[in-house]
């Protein structure tokens, strides 16, 4: 059976916690920051637009930043596959308003990818989409390194009340990719009953669908905070793979 691919950035996200430096003006979102000369948001949709399954790429963004997004996209070649949307002021909304634009089948497949994870290579989305196919919905995530502690909070600060077992944990990534009929479902669930969630794989979790894991990479890091750019531009200056 053919399944089509699509993926959705949600690209609507202020950035209040990037401070202002030499890769941005003032109050720059952080999508729009440069990665080696490139703003992030491209090096985003370039990732996806090599991978030949993908038949289109929404992006969420707000109202005001769309002409801008236009411009990149057709800068950058991405035209006849890139189709921009109205964000929302949170990431749900964000990605509800893409899933509401895609004229998709129930067995088509749907990745959202965080638009700031700009260093996602095409091979592990591509295994995101196989894990997809055999599984219905699956996640990228990294192992856990450090050891983790479940604390209860109390005015004297966080005490420690258990610790939990690595193997039982993994850092979630994106992309975090599901069939569509079972993302819409799960989305329309979670708006009837004011359910917000952290991500799109705990609105499906909610929905009582099992979701698999991808190993993901510690490259594949998520521009959040002062510092990351010159993280990523490190693991971009020491990829195999060239990504300009």
């Amino acid at each position: 059976m053919f399944m089509r691919v699509f993926v959705i950035l949600p690209a609507a996200g202020l950035g209040t916690r990037m401070a202002v430096g030499q890769h941005a003006p003032a109050a720059a979102p952080k999508q729009f920051l440069t990665l080696a000369g490139v703003p992030i948001l491209i090096h985003s949709l370039r990732a996806f637009a090599q991978v030949q399954r993908v038949s289109a790429i929404y992006v969420s963004v707000r109202a005001n930043e769309q002409e801008r997004v236009q411009a990149q996209v057709d800068e950058h070649g991405f035209t006849d596959k890139v189709h921009i949307v109205t964000g929302g002021d949170t990431r749900q909304e964000s990605v509800a308003n893409a899933l509401a634009a895609l004229d998709c089948e129930e067995d088509d497949i749907v990745l959202v990818h965080d638009a700031v994870r700009p260093l996602i290579d095409p091979a592990t989305i591509a295994r995101t989409i196989e894990a997809v196919v055999k599984h219905h919905a699956a996640i990228v995530g990294l192992p856990a390194v450090d050891t983790i502690k479940q604390v209860e909070r109390t005015a004297d600060g966080a005490i420690i009340t258990a610790t939990i077992p690595r193997e039982y944990i993994v850092q979630a990534q994106t992309p975090q990719g599901f069939r569509c009929g079972l993302l819409k479902r799960a989305f329309a669930e979670a708006t009837a009953d004011g359910f917000v969630g952290t991500d799109e794989a705990s609105i499906v979790e909610r929905a009582g669908a099992p979701v698999a894991v991808v190993l993901g990479s510690s490259a594949n890091l998520k521009i959040t905070q002062p510092g990351d750019i010159e993280l990523a531009e490190f693991y971009l200056n020491h990829s195999p793979v060239s990504r300009r």
